[in-house]
């Protein structure tokens, strides 16, 4: 892990009360993406939802590994969460959480990862939306609707445009500003595509569950033997008619196993 110097203090959204719930969301997402779960949730926890670092209204770090971004956010339970939580985490987010779980297990009440296993993913479509962000010429974009158009060639699909679009800030000044650190995510894309080599043997032996997505193929037969390995005691459950971006384009199916989650009588198996 990193040591407490190299921690970044990161942005966080807090709503409900209860048992503690840390929120991470993926590679260029940000915290505000979980509000509508969040919503449904904080009548039974206080949610915490993290900004990782090089994303949203957190600081910008030349270093972008999983050490690191685990060290941010045990500091944040630790800081904010009395130390101990839930954790769970979407994509990235979900790798920081299994980084997080197999290096500071006493941090970690229950785990719940949104598709995504412990593995290298090779051929990220991530550089190609991270390259066409960074193409864009922001002095020529007055309104959102703007960029939009200009992004239409290298990402056709609207509604990822619209995931990568929230990131564009119009109120800093007369020119938009994107708000994740495009250079250093494109830099550092094959570590956090990746998986640190220097977990392998460890193993987090707590509740932990899995949520994929029925049309996904992040959480394969390989990813979940990889799951199995870190996470020996995992329960797997599949949101269906879902991808890989669950929580949106299914929200009441994952909230439905989200809860099972939560509520489940854990158990070794």
């Amino acid at each position: 892990m990193t040591s407490a110097a190299d921690r970044l203090d990161l942005a966080v959204t807090e709503l409900g009360a209860g048992p503690p719930l840390v929120v991470l969301h993926g590679l260029l997402g940000r915290s505000r993406n979980w509000l509508t779960i969040a919503q449904n949730l904080q009548e039974k926890h206080t949610l915490l939802l993290a900004d990782l670092r090089n994303h949203g209204a957190s600081p910008w770090s030349e270093v972008m590994d999983y050490p690191a971004m685990a060290g941010d956010v045990a500091a944040l339970i630790e800081r904010r969460a009395g130390g101990r939580a839930t954790v769970l985490g979407h994509s990235m987010g979900g790798k920081v959480a299994i980084t997080l779980a197999l290096t500071r297990p006493e941090l970690v009440e229950r785990l719940i990862v949104a598709d995504i296993a412990p593995v290298a993913y090779p051929g990220s479509a991530f550089d190609g939306y991270i390259r066409a962000m960074l193409a864009l010429d922001l002095d020529t974009v007055t309104r959102r609707a703007e960029a939009d158009k200009a992004l239409t060639a290298a990402v056709p699909e609207p509604a990822i445009r619209g995931f990568l679009l929230q990131n564009l800030d119009f109120a800093r000044g007369e020119r938009p500003v994107w708000q994740p650190n495009l250079a250093t995510l494109l830099r550092t894309l094959p570590q956090i595509t990746g998986f640190p080599a220097e977990l392998a043997g460890r193993t987090y032996d707590g509740p932990a569950f899995c949520l994929r997505g029925e049309r996904s193929d992040y959480v394969d037969g390989e990813g979940e033997a990889a799951l199995r390995r870190f996470l020996p005691s995992v329960q797997v459950a599949t949101v269906t008619g879902a991808a890989h971006w669950l929580h949106a384009e299914k929200p009441a199916e994952f909230l439905e196993r989200l809860n099972g989650s939560l509520e489940s009588k854990w158990c070794i198996r």
